[in-house]
């Protein structure tokens, strides 16, 4: 399959509509929880940045998707408009259900260049997902939150599974549609959306230690959730979660391969640099 051709297309944009859950996050097995975990579900200051993140998500798609003149693409990001909205609104139900605190602000306009806003937010979220996926993984095998918890935000994580592989589908079809198709082309364009996406995370951290007293929950600060946490060992789980998530679809589809060959390079210097050690189990 050549890549920004009709058939690529019809692939990418069909294979993301036909996987589509009609869920309704209200309908979902939310469970009851102790005393204990409910503490642990507050405690995680994120929440209000997550739940910012998903509104905002939907609107700049939902935008960027009324602009698109071909029939299928515009299906497409709008179904994903819609995912990203159904996002907010189950994590506005789990916010009002457990008692979190995470209020709600205005949400600035969506203006000025779509194409730019909608290209921003999927390396941006292809970023979250991987780092996601670890933080997910060693959360979960810890037993930081009850198994059904956890099956509520699987949801979510394979929701976001889809849309960062359609994204990246999406942006090398766009980008052989605009005449800049060549592979160390859309190379270049990735690194530096994914720059850009870096420094909007170190915003974002640098904002949740203002807001939490100084104290940082970025993803490496993933220790919360397991003893003997290491940066190694985060970055040994981002890559293992999501070589096993990207195993689910279609492998002559495009898939996010930046971050986990940067992963790689990050391995190697903490596996060989001083004072490395076996990883703690």
């Amino acid at each position: 399959m050549k890549i920004g051709t009709e058939e690529h297309k019809a692939r990418f944009c069909e294979a993301f509509i036909a996987s589509h859950d009609p869920y309704d996050p209200e309908a979902l097995p939310w469970p009851e929880l102790d005393d204990a975990a409910l503490a642990r579900l507050r405690a995680i200051p994120f929440w209000p940045e997550v739940l910012h993140t998903e509104r905002r998500a939907g609107a700049i798609v939902e935008a960027y998707g009324a602009t698109i003149g071909d029939p299928l693409v515009r299906r497409a990001v709008l179904l994903q408009g819609f995912e990203e909205a159904r996002h907010a609104r189950l994590l506005r139900l789990m916010i009002g259900r457990y008692g979190i605190a995470a209020g709600e602000g205005p949400l600035d306009a969506v203006s000025g260049d779509l194409y730019r806003a909608f290209a921003d937010f999927g390396y941006g979220e292809c970023l979250d997902a991987f780092l996601g996926f670890g933080v997910f993984q060693i959360a979960r095998r810890s037993g930081y939150l009850p198994d059904p918890m956890f099956a509520i935000f699987e949801t979510l994580l394979h929701e976001e599974n889809r849309h960062i592989v359609f994204f990246v589908n999406w942006m090398a079809w766009e980008q052989v549609r605009r005449g800049r198709g060549g592979a160390w082309l859309r190379s270049a364009v990735a690194m530096r959306y994914y720059l850009r996406a870096i420094g909007r995370l170190v915003g974002t951290v640098a904002r949740g230690q203002r807001a939490n007293g100084g104290k940082d929950f970025s993803a490496t600060q993933a220790s919360v959730f397991i003893d003997g946490f290491s940066l190694r060992s985060l970055v040994e789980e981002c890559c293992a979660e999501h070589a096993r998530r990207m195993g689910r679809f279609d492998p002559d589809l495009l898939q996010p391969r930046f971050l986990p060959r940067l992963g790689a390079v990050a391995l190697a210097g903490l596996r060989l640099g001083p004072g490395a050690r076996p990883r703690r189990r």
